[in-house]
């Protein structure tokens, strides 16, 4: 990983490409992101560093958190505070300020986010399972779990049975996403496609794994 980014998910639109053709995005408002700590494989066992997100008033945080970013420098205190091994860390010292111009168009990324959580939810919604017939007898129940196995053998039910339960509000990483334009003025980076979560979640932008 050489390049990372905290940012906030706006929303989705569509824009047009040279050739004319219309290109869905999502638009993420990311940075400016200051580095808040810096790791050292001398010090911590590993090298890393930590940046900071969404300003928030003081009285929003713990005296700790005031603390550790108060030793940094800030004046103004971050919400957000997320940790990224990058290849060169030394590039960066306490204090640096990091923007969207960080990326440019046509690089490739991951995004990383929080998804919709839909609740507790049943096997057709959560993994996509069909219904029991809706005539000839069928029912009185058409949504339900079919067959848990048999009952003499093995008399349980085996572990990872598709069954009902907590759909979304997990961590997703969306893989190998294109930059399609970045507006370093106003913070902005258009990406192609779509990423984890609803308008305003946090979400982080790092370079792809699999570019």
């Amino acid at each position: 990983m050489e390049k990372a980014i905290i940012g906030k998910k706006i929303g989705m639109t569509q824009i047009f490409d040279e050739a004319g053709r219309v290109v869905p995005v999502t638009v993420i408002e990311a940075g400016p992101c200051p580095v808040v700590q810096k790791k050292t494989a001398e010090k911590d066992g590993y090298e890393a560093i930590q940046l900071g997100y969404e300003t928030v008033p003081e009285r929003k945080l713990t005296k700790p958190e005031v603390g550790h970013q108060k030793k940094a420098g800030l004046t103004e205190f971050k919400k957000v505070l997320k940790e990224f091994a990058l290849e060169d860390c030394s590039k960066y010292e306490v204090g640096d300020e990091l923007k969207a111009d960080v990326f440019a168009a046509g690089d490739r990324v991951d995004v990383t986010g929080i998804s919709k959580g839909h609740g507790y939810a049943g096997v057709i919604k959560r993994f996509g399972q069909g219904r029991t017939p809706t005539t000839h007898g069928g029912g009185p129940v058409h949504r339900h779990a079919g067959s848990m196995g048999s009952c003499s053998t093995p008399s349980r039910v085996f572990k990872g049975k598709k069954l009902p339960g907590h759909l979304g509000a997990e961590r997703v990483t969306i893989q190998n996403l294109t930059v399609v334009k970045v507006d370093p003025e106003n913070n902005l980076i258009a990406i192609k496609g779509a990423v984890p979560g609803p308008k305003g979640a946090v979400v982080c932008i790092s370079d792809s794994v699999k570019a």
